[in-house]
């Protein structure tokens, strides 16, 4: 089942008329507008949308160079004009696996107005994940923070219920996980995710930048994946 994780965008316009600059034409007075794009925290709070890796504008074509690229937040666009029109942006999620377009309305009626959009994440990878764990609630986190640390897969988690399965020794697995380099426990702990189940015990321990899993409440099929995976890495188990 895909993990899907929602959060509302917030579209900031800023315009006002020039002074001192002649109109383009008779009712069309030249202005200075900018767009800012933040996400919306759980208490209503503008927040750094740091789970878009980039942004692109895409302009009316009378522009000099209508696709504007930006790369950090708040992906702060400024330019003047005196034409209203729709402007498509496309927000690059972090990972990089999927982009997410927005229409955003350009018009004077207002000095400052924003627009809301919600844009819907699926199967973030981990630092994804971390980073939007900031902005709210992410399945399988204790709470609305992420650390972006190593995380640690081990097979307590609590008290597990059998050491071994007919196939596969738990204790080795375990063994085996916690000598996996940094890149290598952030797949494990995307691969949990992915195949969790609704008694699968998953806990994230944020002071400690860990992530705890019980590996006796996994499926057969990822205790599978994630032994073949180990041994794919070289360790031997």
């Amino acid at each position: 089942m895909a993990e899907k994780i929602s959060r509302k965008v917030k579209i900031v316009t800023h315009q006002n008329e020039m002074q001192g600059v002649a109109p383009a034409a008779e009712g069309f007075p030249m202005r200075e507008w900018s767009i800012r794009i933040y996400l919306i925290g759980p208490n209503g709070e503008d927040l750094p949308a740091n789970v878009f890796d980039k942004v692109t504008y895409e302009l009316h074509p009378t522009f000099g160079n209508p696709t504007r690229v930006l790369k950090k937040p708040p992906f702060l666009l400024a330019e003047q004009g005196w034409g209203e029109f729709d402007i498509p942006i496309h927000l690059q999620s972090l990972d990089s696996r999927e982009s997410h377009t927005i229409k955003h309305d350009l018009n004077f009626m207002k000095t400052d107005y924003d627009n809301i959009h919600t844009v819907t994440f699926k199967n973030p990878g981990p630092k994804l994940r971390a980073l939007l764990a900031e902005s709210g609630p992410v399945p399988g986190e204790e709470n609305g923070t992420a650390k972006r640390d190593k995380r640690k897969a081990d097979g307590d988690g609590g008290a597990a219920k059998k050491k071994k399965n007919e196939k596969f020794d738990m204790e080795k697995l375990a063994a085996g996980l916690q000598k996996l380099s940094e890149d290598d426990l952030l797949i494990v702990v995307q691969m949990v995710h992915d195949g969790k189940t609704e008694t699968t015990y998953v806990k994230n321990d944020v002071e400690a930048g860990e992530f705890h899993v019980d590996l006796c409440t996994l499926s057969d099929t990822l205790i599978k994946k994630l032994w073949n995976f180990v041994q794919d890495r070289g360790v031997d188990i």
